[in-house]
């Protein structure tokens, strides 16, 4: 079984400082990343309030240049999913690919997008449903789309897609959006943006492609259809950590409980980024999570040794 002082679960931004800080600090570090490595922020057009980038920079050259900085001093990386984690003498991180031993374990494995559960949602993924905006937007110009969210990711995704689209709806489960005060003003500013209140989806309509929503108002059970060629579906995020819930606490909602330090209720293990709770679920605010973690981390070996 290969043996590491420090493995990382996630390769985002927070899982990447985490590498760079542990690497640079002489720990024998891994990295096991499931997909792309730069998490969700690989989907971002423009970043413009991370610090040194006054001009900003997209998100696919920041994750990339965060990728190449971490493993410049010697962090390995491994693509696998992680399915476990079991405790022994160590831990053993179980994946895809094999087991591995690690004394520490920094779990930055993030979230998903969450998903709205109806018919014709799953089907038609990649034919007219969406969870990203900011990459499918261009997709739909002068096309009627549809946002289904009140949140700032829903208005973010709408102002996005009023670039491309000829008309945009906003359909909300509230008679009120949940979005910051700037983000409403710009939104109710936008002729082209539509919004429908007090309204869920009950189903994505169409064969080979998205031809439109049944709409359901909650307030008086009416039913309705919209004609649209795109849903973005913005609801919310669900957190990576089922598979390590037997032997770290979860709140409620699924989300690790950390503290200040971000050391779990497992002595060792910590967990930084989205997955955790009270995230700030910010690029800056992860990086900072993934400094402390290794920090945290070299204490607790030194401390062990």
């Amino acid at each position: 079984m290969n043996r590491y002082e420090v493995i990382i679960i996630g390769g985002g931004p927070a899982g990447l400082t985490a590498g760079l800080y542990a690497s640079r600090a002489g720990l024998k570090s891994l990295l096991l990343e499931r997909g792309i490595f730069g998490g969700q922020i690989v989907n971002a057009r423009q970043v413009d309030n991370y610090p040194g980038f006054a001009e900003g920079i997209s998100g696919f050259e920041l994750a990339s240049l965060m990728q190449q900085q971490a493993t410049k001093y010697g962090l390995e990386t491994i693509t696998a999913e992680v399915t476990g984690i079991s405790q022994g003498h160590d831990y053993s991180v179980i994946t895809t690919e094999g087991s591995f031993e690690a004394e520490t374990v920094i779990i930055a494995a993030g979230s998903e997008y969450r998903k709205l559960g109806v018919p014709g949602e799953e089907k038609l993924l990649g034919r007219g449903v969406s969870y990203c905006a900011t990459c499918d937007g261009f997709l739909f110009r002068d096309l009627d789309v549809a946002v289904v969210g009140g949140g700032d990711v829903a208005i973010t995704d709408a102002l996005e897609l009023n670039e491309h689209a000829s008309r945009v709806y906003v359909i909300h489960r509230r008679d009120k959006l949940r979005a910051g005060r700037v983000l409403q003003q710009h939104a109710f500013a936008r002729p082209k943006m539509k919004f429908i209140w007090d309204t869920v989806v009950d189903k994505v309509i169409g064969d080979s492609k998205v031809s439109g929503l049944r709409l359901r108002n909650v307030k008086t059970g009416e039913l309705s259809d919209l004609q649209v060629a795109g849903v973005f579906v913005a609801i919310g995020l669900d957190p990576n950590s089922q598979c390590f819930a037997n032997i770290i606490e979860l709140d409620e909602t699924g989300y690790i409980k950390t503290n200040e330090l971000m050391a779990t209720s497992a002595p060792g293990i910590f967990a930084i980024g989205d997955i955790r709770k009270n995230s700030a679920r910010q690029v800056a605010s992860a990086v900072g999570d993934g400094a402390t973690a290794a920090i945290s981390a070299f204490k607790y070996l030194r401390e062990r040794s």
